[in-house]
């Protein structure tokens, strides 16, 4: 039997700091069909999960309008929700991305899957974001079905729970692998993610100006490098933390 391997994006309209964020449009088009769309560049199936609540009807909506697999369940509980999504769908291996990067880049997924393929172990967590050197806005982990359950079945805390990863990255079952994919420079001071107002204000002025929606991520490194003020625009927004 061959391995199912597949993307599953975690997707709310209740942001604290930017509600209904993905919904918003550059272009007559969603954040979240930017999104989705760079993902297809992976060639690999992607799973939408979101929650019960009303306030994310117009997510499914618009998921049934473009025919995206999809499954709902508890808003608070993601770690739930993310078992219960790649279970529903029978994935042995789980790529987690979150639905406020429009600008995320597939290849550069199946790339990183290539090396966490190359390990051949269910044991390894990979990831671009726990040690960054990629922008804001690119971040994946890659995980197997066996260990996102034992985190299902163990994970005791909020945090684990809301945040889907940490008993995993965290190591708190001491066997997991914990392998980085590192880019050969270092770019984490780039923020090209959907969070706050200003990351909008940069993220339309890049769709709608500067034409970026076809554009692989290195050509957008290139781009904010060569215009400095972009990256000004949302360089006072500090990330959430866990």
């Amino acid at each position: 039997m061959s391995e199912r391997i597949g993307i599953i994006t975690q997707a709310r309209t209740t942001s604290t700091r930017l509600p209904g964020k993905i919904l918003l449009r550059a272009n007559d088009r969603t954040m979240l069909e930017y999104h989705i769309n760079r993902l297809g560049w992976s060639n690999l199936p992607v799973y939408l999960a979101t929650t019960v609540n009303n306030t994310d009807n117009p997510i499914v909506e618009l998921a049934d309008s473009h025919g995206w697999p999809l499954y709902r369940g508890d808003e608070a509980n993601v770690l739930d929700r993310y078992y219960h999504c790649a279970k529903q769908f029978g994935l042995d291996t789980i790529i987690r991305v979150t639905s406020d990067c429009p600008l995320i880049d597939g290849t550069l997924i199946a790339s990183g899957l290539d090396e966490y393929l190359g390990s051949g172990s269910e044991f390894v967590y990979f990831s671009n974001c726990i040690e960054r050197t990629f922008p804001r806005g690119l971040d994946f982990e890659v995980f197997s079905f066996f260990l996102l359950k034992e985190a299902f079945l163990n994970a005791t805390t909020r945090a684990e729970k809301e945040h889907v990863t940490p008993y995993l990255y965290q190591n708190r079952s001491n066997r997991v692998d914990i392998q980085h994919f590192k880019y050969r420079e270092d770019y984490s001071h780039i923020r090209w993610t959907l969070d706050a107002p200003e990351d909008w204000t940069l993220l339309n002025k890049l769709l709608v100006e500067y034409n970026v929606a076809g554009l692989g991520f290195e050509k957008i490194i290139e781009l904010m490098v060569k215009n400095p003020e972009l990256m000004q625009i949302n360089s006072n927004v500090k990330q959430n933390k866990l």
